[in-house]
């Protein structure tokens, strides 16, 4: 296993809730993660690491009281070299930052920033800790995804700022029907959690087109891959959330948006039959 994530690499993801103890029995319960709380010097909860046979997959940690009454929001987090550099390259390309750059104690140093149009994204400067172990398979996080009304304004944004190349797929969905344009993210340099990635995917970027309400802002879009998207749906039904999305084949997998008991929102999909 690489000891560390090439620049470029979607390599993080977590959850901010409002009420973490739910969410982490939610979690839990929907991927069979394990879960431990970290705590500071006084015993005070700080953030919870998920992970899958050994293997970290996710984080969970309180919602900031800037987001207070807001939803629980999942976090894409990139893997950097220097998250200083990124925030110079991305405020100059039209970005904000949502707050400071900061030192996660020696795990690593992380900021936040929304793009030109507005979807919010993390960086990750790896320390003791370079991210998710485990990048595939059930209960990892397996995609990332911008959705976006400005395809064009997004690629040249996000191509000034990371190594990331871009490449059209053109799909069609299990009605024959055309789906809305989608760009493929590619990172020359990128290996999986075992250092064996047959692929240089890193993510996508979707076309928000007339199918999305008015009010849906671009955003990006975690993905977590299970064995049974339909199975997976249903349960998270029997947990107490909603599935907005139902499930639907595309030729990457069987895909679902869902929702867990406190509103925060994610996707999942597995693989299309036989892979």
């Amino acid at each position: 296993m690489a000891d560390n994530y090439p620049h470029g690499l979607f390599s993080w993801a977590d959850l901010a809730s409002a009420d973490p103890a739910a969410a982490k029995d939610f979690y839990s319960a929907l991927f069979e993660w394990d879960a431990v709380d970290q705590t500071d010097p006084e015993g005070n909860y700080i953030y919870t690491l998920f992970s899958k046979d050994g293997k970290m997959t996710a984080g969970l940690g309180p919602q900031p009281e800037m987001m207070a009454g807001m939803p629980p929001v999942w976090s894409s987090y990139i893997n950097v070299n220097s998250v200083d550099d990124v925030v110079a390259k991305a405020t100059a390309a039209g970005a904000n930052t949502l707050g400071a750059a900061m030192d996660v104690m020696d795990s690593g140093r992380m900021a936040f920033l929304a793009d030109p149009a507005g979807a919010v994204f993390g960086l990750w400067q790896p320390g003791t800790h370079r991210g998710a172990d485990l990048l595939t398979g059930p209960g990892a996080m397996t995609w990332n995804e911008l959705a976006t009304r400005d395809t064009a304004a997004a690629r040249e944004f996000y191509g000034s700022i990371l190594p990331w190349d871009f490449e059209s797929f053109a799909g069609e969905n299990a009605d024959g029907s055309t789906p809305p344009e989608y760009w493929v993210i590619k990172l020359p340099t990128k290996v999986d959690g075992d250092g064996d990635a047959d692929d240089d995917f890193n993510g996508g970027i979707i076309a928000m087109d007339e199918n999305w309400p008015a009010e849906v802002p671009p955003h990006w879009m975690v993905y977590f891959s299970v064995a049974d998207t339909d199975a997976s749906a249903a349960r998270v039904t029997e947990l107490g959330g909603n599935v907005s999305v139902p499930p639907f084949d595309t030729s990457a997998g069987r895909i679902a948006v869902v929702n867990d008991p406190h509103g925060g929102t994610f996707s999942i999909i597995a693989p299309p039959a036989g892979q």
